[in-house]
């Protein structure tokens, strides 16, 4: 059995209370939402906090304001989302992202800001403590060595959060708050493409909200491919966006996840598409776009290569769903579930 390490715990009422606990001491502190990721972490050794700081107790951080623009408190839950029409009407790309992450039980307790903040993930890293200890650990944690490229010079662990790629491609802003203020940044500068330093959120900050602007004609999307037909990490993922006038497209946005260490926006597709119908070739070349971005390493499941070719799969289908297309047959091989908005 794993066990937790000691640690001091702190439940503040307030996002001001916690913030100001965090700036005591950001260092060895860390902040507790849902805890399905913090908590096996901490179990593994992974992180080790001095003090931990509970944010379920802060009733602010639970708010869902769905209007023609939509704020969603970090500590709103994953089931929330799922069970919310509004979100499943409006916002479809999103509700199929949050209805893949984990399990029912695990959404239960999992929120909207635990996973986009979600730790990056690396089949030399995510070991008990004496998996990792055997080969001397990796740079991410108490080693020098990046295991899935020895001579490289950062860590190449892969972001694995099914809610940011969704987020972004829908023009998502998030909050962070700490002790000497507030700040407000678009989603896609929330994240570095480095395994370790992967989020520009400061050791005192607090992600408190997410904003999404009004849908005003776009369509979303996204699809997923994991190891488990049930239930699993995205081991490659497309979001995608579009805003249509008829069957023209506008602008659209399409994010790549789990092929880096942090979500991609294929901005060649979006420049590739504006203006243009959907046509057959037009989603081939779009689809060529993400292929040679995506750069996906030997650090989860499945070969690679084989990984990066699923791409141009996915972003196939992405863009026949906002086209239209009746996806659905496809959507349960792959999810093992229809996935549609009705």
């Amino acid at each position: 059995m794993m066990r937790l390490p000691s640690y001091r715990y702190r439940a503040p009422a307030t996002v001001e209370d916690a913030a100001a606990w965090l700036a005591e001491s950001p260092a060895d502190t860390m902040l507790l939402a849902g805890g399905t990721d913090l908590i096996p972490n901490m179990k593994r050794r992974q992180q080790v906090p001095a003090t931990v700081i509970g944010l379920r107790g802060i009733a602010a951080l639970s708010q869902l304001a769905v209007r023609d623009e939509v704020d969603i408190g970090a500590g709103v839950t994953l089931t929330t989302l799922v069970r919310d029409d509004r979100i499943r009407q409006q916002f479809p790309g999103l509700w199929q992202a949050v209805a893949q992450i984990a399990t029912p039980l695990l959404r239960n307790m999992g929120t909207i800001g635990g996973n986009i903040c979600l730790d990056t993930r690396c089949t030399y890293y995510d070991q008990s403590y004496e998996w990792r200890q055997a080969i001397d650990f990796c740079m991410k944690k108490d080693g020098s060595t990046c295991w899935v490229a020895t001579s490289s010079d950062r860590c190449l662990a892969v972001s694995s959060t099914d809610a940011a790629p969704a987020l972004m491609a829908l023009g998502a802003t998030v909050r962070l708050v700490s002790a000497g203020g507030t700040r407000d940044l678009a989603l896609g500068h929330l994240y570095v493409n480095d395994g370790m330093h992967y989020l520009t959120r400061r050791p005192d900050e607090i992600l408190t909200a997410v904003h999404l602007p009004a849908p005003d004609g776009w369509r979303s999307t996204y699809w997923k491919l994991r190891r488990r037909g049930s239930f699993d990490f995205p081991v490659a993922s497309v979001a995608a966006a579009a805003r249509f006038d008829g069957d023209h497209i506008i602008e659209a946005r399409i994010v790549l996840g789990a092929v880096a260490s942090r979500p991609l926006l294929v901005a060649a597709a979006g420049a590739r598409l504006a203006g243009r119908p959907l046509t057959d070739d037009l989603i081939a070349s779009v689809a060529d776009d993400a292929y040679a971005l995506a750069k996906p390493m030997d650090n989860t499941d499945f070969e690679l290569v084989w990984r990066k070719k699923v791409v141009r799969s996915l972003v196939t289908s992405a863009l026949r769903e906002l086209r239209g297309d009746d996806m659905r047959d496809a959507r349960v091989r792959l999810a093992r579930h229809p996935l549609t908005a009705s």
